[in-house]
């Protein structure tokens, strides 16, 4: 069953750890991001991701963008990545360029979908990287939405789509702004360089 619903600030270690309990316990939580609220839970839980999955009617075809605070914090996704294709990571993290790199086996399948990469970021919003670093490692971010529908600009939207009435409990909302930022990612291929979301 899902936790209390704490919400807090990046400041707050009592509340920060009460959400990274939530994370650990293999729930999704909501938070700010940098343009719009997202969902949050741990890449390496089948259970989290199939209940994100369910959450969004998202299709696990389409898998999921993974967050981190460092590129540090990617080590294991970039195990044997060639030594060339590092410097566009190095140049444009942290930042808002999410890159699909190749999976070197690292991502479970609900978080690489049907594809032969993995969609990376290092995050410079303060409350994910706060996150990423209070839960040591990783997060998946996506979009608090239904599939189809608009994401949520706020804690108060994101209950109303995924609170207990919709039946789909939220593990934590986490209180904090958005990044300011009025569109989402560009994504882009690491191999080819190819832009595929401006």
């Amino acid at each position: 069953m899902p936790t209390a619903d704490p919400e807090f600030s990046q400041h707050d270690n009592a509340a920060l750890a009460s959400a990274v309990r939530a994370l650990r316990n293999g729930q999704v939580i909501a938070c700010p991001t940098e343009a719009v609220w997202g969902l949050s839970c741990d890449p390496h839980s089948d259970a989290a991701l199939a209940q994100l999955m369910r959450m969004k009617a998202r299709d696990p075809a389409k898998g999921v963008i993974v967050v981190a605070a460092s590129i540090a914090q990617f080590e294991p996704w970039l195990k044997d990545l060639p030594y060339a294709l590092y410097a566009p990571l190095l140049t444009s993290w942290p930042g808002p360029v999410t890159w699909l790199v190749p999976d070197n086996g690292t991502a479970p399948a609900l978080v690489r979908g049907d594809h032969d990469c993995v969609a990376l970021r290092v995050t410079d919003h303060p409350g994910m990287q706060a996150l990423c670093e209070a839960f040591g490692g990783p997060l998946v971010s996506t979009s608090a939405n239904r599939a189809g529908e608009p994401p949520a600009m706020s804690a108060a939207e994101a209950r109303a789509i995924f609170g207990t009435q919709s039946g789909a409990e939220l593990g934590a909302v986490v209180a904090g702004p958005l990044g300011g930022r009025t569109r989402p990612s560009q994504i882009r291929d690491l191999a080819s360089g190819r832009m595929l979301r401006a």
